[in-house]
């Protein structure tokens, strides 16, 4: 089964400054976002609250570790980012995917269309975050725990 990109709505006419300005205008956002996560590090105990699953369970949930995977792609550092939280790394490279399909369509005068959604996709997410997160709490998913 092929998925058919079909032309967005044409946009608002202008220059491509203008027609990027949205896509653009969410790198500060971002970026600021990384900033203060690079500069205040997950490891540092006070700065970020602790995950009350893990407090109470002591198992790992799917977010757990994901400040210090996104610490560790701030400095630079895509192995130790896999290693505190898998999931975090590939669905932050799906972001900029995302956004880079976002401004190409911008460039190109239109605006993006994202593909109808259906159910299954959801549901192969869940599945996805729930075996991960059962994955990771198991002897043998042990290289998946932060």
């Amino acid at each position: 089964m092929t998925a058919q990109l079909r032309p967005g709505p044409p946009a608002t006419r202008g220059s491509r400054a203008v027609r990027l300005g949205v896509p653009l205008a969410v790198l500060p956002l971002v970026a600021a976002l990384l900033l203060w996560v690079r500069a205040a590090g997950p490891h540092q105990p006070g700065h970020h609250p602790g995950c009350p699953l893990l407090r109470l369970t002591g198992l790992f949930c799917p977010g757990c570790g994901g400040l210090r995977a996104l610490h560790a792609l701030a400095h630079g550092d895509p192995l130790a980012a896999l290693g505190a939280n898998a999931a975090v790394v590939v669905g932050g490279a799906a972001l900029v995917l995302g956004w880079l399909v976002w401004c190409a369509a911008a460039l190109r005068g239109r605006a993006p269309e994202p593909p109808a959604p259906r159910a299954v996709h959801g549901w192969a997410v869940c599945a996805l975050v729930l075996a991960f997160t059962v994955v990771r709490n198991l002897p043998f998913g042990s290289a998946l725990a932060p």
